[in-house]
């Protein structure tokens, strides 16, 4: 009920190991100019308590990532007010792009990925995230992301 981009979809390889740039599972600095954090773009799943996620990406600003930073690991971070984003993750299963979707970043308990609001748009994945999602669709998505040969024919 999860799947996760390693990533944001500006990452290239030959950046690791850059002294200038950082890829960690929760942070990612390119060129100590942009910076990210990872979080969960949660779904309910209609008919059930379950709750579909993606893990993606979110650019902030550099004063937003280093507060964000700074209390990574400070009780409380949780009521720090949400941090304005632009999501930085292609979901293929989307149309139009996922990318530059704006968003609002929830950081939650020590231990739990930030949560990831979409603005309010007619975008269908800020629409599944208000609305939420079949178990059909769940399948579907699964189909997608796991056997993405078989939908291209």
């Amino acid at each position: 009920m999860n799947y996760s981009a390693t990533a944001p979809s500006v990452w290239d390889p030959s950046f690791d190991g850059a002294p200038d740039c950082l890829l960690s599972s929760d942070q990612c600095v390119i060129k100590a100019q942009h910076h990210f954090v990872k979080g969960l773009v949660e779904i309910p799943v209609i008919g059930s308590s379950d709750v579909f996620s993606w893990g993606v990406w979110v650019s902030l600003s550099p004063e937003n990532f280093s507060r964000a930073a700074d209390l990574w690991d400070t009780p409380g971070r949780e009521s720090e007010k949400p941090y304005f984003g632009w999501l930085t993750t292609e979901l293929p299963v989307y149309s139009p792009s996922t990318v530059n979707l704006k968003t609002r970043l929830h950081t939650r308990p020590i231990g739990r990925r930030p949560l990831i609001e979409l603005e309010p748009t007619d975008h269908p994945l800020a629409v599944e995230q208000r609305t939420g999602i079949t178990l059909a669709r769940v399948r579907e998505i699964a189909q997608a992301v796991l056997h993405p040969a078989d939908n291209n024919p």
